[in-house]
């Protein structure tokens, strides 16, 4: 049977009756009907630098602590030579409170750019605007109406229209546009931090695993062209990462290591094509922290990327603990001022 027939005939046996569902039929409700599980009250506070060089160096060198210590390490020459060390994370990172201790290292230019998943811009955008965020999830999804918040999908559409305005990604976009309304909250917003410091932002998008794809105001074709500008972002950053940086991944179990490992590949496709790979690639440092150890992350992130030269580190333990403690480490045995 030849292709088109085959096709033809495929299309013939699908039920004719099943159609997308209309999201016009959608009933939102206001944001401020919603209980908040996460509220600015919570958030934590950085630290500064003082007892983090005695405190790591009172840990016995041995397994995760010696682990630990020589990754800070790691991570801190990577940033005197200027190359990048660049946070890759799911949305709990925001959701348990640590947007501050992210922005404080991004201030410091020990962090020098951010990913995340779709989930991440709706967290920092509520918590920007409204001061709270993370609903119940069980008690809406009974009644249908999880997600449903007007103000969110709102926010986003605006988002993904001044993507087009602006002709860039999903991560610059929700900066800007947290700048430009000059949000309550917004020293609190990861995106709008790295939107006033020049530092690449990107966002990776699911479609469909987000809340806002459920409301009509959501366009997949602005989502798609967006979020695959970030990608190519995250493309170079790889590739300057690949000469001795340092890329780490908190709390994405699936997609920003499957993300993370295609856009690793076309950075060394490229390099390899231009005869750079063996001279100035393959150096990378990665690191995963996460609350339990998962297939993706070890293998995407860890191991896989680090194989020949470089080095993976894994650390499990929870993000509330493990971040601040990472944080504290990286500013209390930095010796060169950034």
């Amino acid at each position: 049977m030849s292709r088109k027939k085959s096709i033809s005939k495929t299309a013939k046996t699908n039920n004719p009756s099943l159609k997308p569902t209309d999201l016009r039929l959608i009933k939102t409700r206001p944001i401020r009907s919603r209980a908040n599980k996460v509220k600015v009250a919570d958030m934590a506070k950085p630290l500064g630098a003082s007892g983090a060089e005695r405190f790591f160096e009172s840990l016995p060198n041995q397994l995760k602590s010696a682990d630990l210590r020589r990754f800070i390490k790691l991570a801190l020459a990577a940033r005197a030579k200027g190359l990048p060390f660049h946070w890759m994370m799911g949305a709990h990172v925001i959701k348990v409170g640590l947007s501050p201790i992210i922005i404080d290292l991004m201030r410091r230019r020990i962090i020098t750019g951010v990913s995340f998943n779709g989930a991440g811009v709706i967290h920092d955008l509520e918590l920007a605007f409204w001061g709270g965020t993370s609903e119940d999830v069980q008690s809406g999804l009974n009644d249908g109406s999880f997600g449903m918040a007007q103000e969110t999908g709102d926010l986003f559409r605006e988002v993904l229209d001044l993507t087009a305005e602006l002709k860039c990604g999903l991560g610059q976009a929700t900066g800007e546009l947290i700048r430009r309304k000059k949000a309550k909250n917004a020293k609190l917003s990861i995106f709008a931090e790295a939107a006033r410091l020049g530092l690449p932002a990107t966002v990776h998008v699911g479609i469909g695993s987000d809340i806002v794809a459920q409301q009509p105001s959501f366009s997949g074709a602005l989502v798609g062209e967006s979020s695959h500008h970030d990608f190519r972002l995250l493309a170079a950053v790889a590739q300057n990462a690949d000469k001795g940086g340092v890329m780490i991944n908190v709390g994405s179990t699936a997609l920003l290591p499957e993300v993370f490992l295609k856009a690793l590949t076309v950075a060394r496709n490229i390099s390899s094509s231009q005869k750079t790979l063996k001279k100035n690639s393959g150096k990378i440092v990665t690191a995963n922290f996460d609350m339990i150890r998962s297939y993706r992350p070890t293998q995407n992130v860890v191991q896989r990327p680090t194989q020949k030269t470089g080095a993976g580190f894994e650390f499990i333990g929870h993000h509330e603990i493990t971040i601040p403690l990472l944080a504290w480490g990286l500013k209390g045995l930095q010796k060169k001022k950034l």
